[in-house]
Parts: C-alpha cells; structure tokens; sequence
C-alpha cells in the first residue's frame, strides 16, 4: 500500500524537506483587512511580522475551505492509497475536522487525520515521522501507531514576550497587560486537552527559558534520545544562542530551530520563544 502525507502550514517544515520526504501541505490563511494570504506560500514570517507592525488591527486567521482537502486528497488518489492527514490541535483550529469532512467526499483513497494536539514545529515531527515511515512502505496502522507513541512524550512551552500583543487580541483584559508589562512577567503557555493554557508566570525573559530549559532536562534524565526544537518570532540569534548552551548541557538531545509562522504568531506576536521536544 502506498501511502501520502499531508500536513498544514502551521507545522512549519522547511519546503526542502518537504519536498525531500515528500510532504504534501495545505496551508491555512491570514486576512489583514480586505487582503487574503496563503501560509508559507504568499507570505513569509518576517513579512508577517513587518505589516502587523503597520495594521491598525491584527489580521484575522482562517483555517483551509474543505474544498482545499477535497482538491488535495483527489490528486493524491492518482498515485497513492492512503493518506495520513496530520494537523495542529483541534483545540485551536478546525483544520482536523476540515480534514475529515473532506475525507468522506473522496473515492479512491482512504483518509486517516491525525490530531498532534499541538502545533509549530512539534506538529512537523509527526508529519515528518510519518513520512519517513510511509517511505518504508510502513501500512497506515503502523504509521498512526507510532504517532500515538510520539504523544506520550511530546512537550512544547511558550513563552509571551509582547502582553501589549496578547491583549490585543483579546486574550488579555488592558489592566492585566500593563501590570504583567511593569512586572515583566512572561507567561509559559502549553497544551492540555487540545488547548493553550497557562503553565506558569515567570518574572523575567531569562527565567522563563530557564524554566523550559529545566522541563527538558527533567524529561532527558531518562537518559533516551530526545529530538528538540527551539521556535522563535524574530530572534533567530538567540535562539542559536539558546541551541548551543542546550547542546552541552543535554547531550541526549538534539535540537533543530524553527519560527512561529504567521497563524501562530497572530496569537504570540513577535518576541515569542519556545521549545518542543519528543523521545525517539
């Protein structure tokens, strides 16, 4: 049986290896006023972060028309048997159930979305797996056995950097930003039960990765192999910074960087960082 794998933009997999494992994307969209852009097709994230610094208002995001899978998955039943459809948490989007409508209007070829609970660069690690198994010609049942293993083990923490920014998309009432603002407190973010939700407030930037940093090494005293990511808005040096003390410090792990493209950043803004990780 041969099987594809598809994925949406907010797993932010570099096209290259996308393109080297073969995984196919749809991505989701980003409305500032009356202009409509395709995810890491029409626009890049320093682009995203450079026009909400203009707009007078966030942009708006939207998950992909059914219509977009429907498109898909008939052109992957020319070649293909089945596809694995992996998608950020349900908790946040409707992507995955957008994948499973689309699924039951396709002939040919047998649908299985797969809901990461999660989202970033800690989503591409499934499609990623998953790809990698489809290429050894693992069968669909293999393939979402091992992405069930993957969520056992699967972490991701984010911190807040702008609260200005998380205010204004009404996630955070004035009064609780401008007193979190002169505290510098730096929320930790991660998902339980399919959404985001407080993990801790931090007093400090440099405590807050601290503190992810630690969660990681709690998890890596097991001493097993670990694939991490450290996820940025804009602050790609420190971030390689933030790689090279983690290198020495947890030699059982090995990390990637990745970005908060713009649907994730909409919601985190630009000055986020994070990291995510999962036992191999």
């Amino acid at each position: 049986m041969k099987t594809a794998v598809v994925t949406d933009s907010t797993a932010y997999i570099p096209k290259d290896v996308r393109d080297e494992l073969d995984i196919h994307m749809v991505p989701l969209q980003v409305v500032f006023g009356n202009e409509v852009y395709l995810e890491e097709m029409d626009l890049t994230a320093e682009q995203f972060y450079e026009e909400v610094k203009r707009a007078d208002k966030l942009p708006t995001t939207s998950q992909p028309p059914i219509g977009k899978f429907v498109e898909k998955f008939e052109e992957l039943a020319k070649d293909y048997d089945a596809v694995i459809s992996i998608h950020l948490s349900s908790g946040i989007s409707g992507t995955y159930q957008g994948a499973i409508a689309a699924g039951d209007m396709v002939d040919n070829i047998d649908v299985y979305a797969f809901d990461t609970e999660i989202s970033c660069m800690v989503q591409g690690f499934y499609a990623i797996e998953a790809a990698q198994m489809a290429k050894d010609n693992k069968s669909p049942q293999e393939i979402l056995g091992r992405l069930e293993e993957m969520k056992s083990s699967a972490r991701a923490y984010f911190m807040a950097d702008d609260l200005r920014h998380l205010q204004r998309g009404g996630r955070l009432n004035s009064a609780q930003a401008l007193i979190g603002s002169l505290l510098q407190v730096k929320p930790l973010l991660h998902f339980v039960n399919k959404v985001i939700v407080p993990f801790e407030k931090i007093r400090t930037r440099k405590r807050a990765l601290k503190r992810i940093s630690d969660l990681l090494a709690e998890d890596a005293k097991d001493g097993g192999q670990y694939k991490a990511v450290i996820i940025h808005a804009m602050c790609e040096e420190e971030a390689k910074q933030w790689r090279d003390e983690l290198q020495a410090e947890i030699p059982n792990a090995e990390f990637g960087i990745s970005y908060f493209g713009p649907v994730i950043g909409t919601h985190i803004g630009e000055g986020a960082m994070g990291m995510g990780w999962y036992k191999v």
